[in-house]
């Protein structure tokens, strides 16, 4: 599993729409979403290569995104992963 919160210019600039697609290219599952602070937090479930590959990903973001940290969160959020990966709110 992979949670994560990801900081910096993150919002606005297609940045869940990018995880998202990536995300069901690596067969995994879970979701994307923003949070009010800004920031956006993502849960994926898979294969440990997959995983591994999408938190590299996260780390650059698309063209427009400014990713300054992903913070590594502990425990599992109250909401299942989707099948297919999707976006929230």
């Amino acid at each position: 599993m992979l949670y994560v919160v990801v900081r910096g210019k993150v919002q606005g600039v297609g940045f869940r729409w990018f995880v998202r697609e990536q995300a069901r290219a690596l067969g995994l599952t879970g979701w994307v979403r923003n949070r009010d602070d800004g920031s956006v937090e993502v849960l994926a479930h898979g294969d440990e290569a997959a995983l591994g590959q999408l938190r590299s990903l996260i780390g650059s973001g698309p063209s427009g995104a400014r990713v300054t940290v992903v913070e590594e969160q502990q425990g599992e959020p109250g909401t299942a992963p989707m099948n297919p990966f999707g976006v929230l709110r």
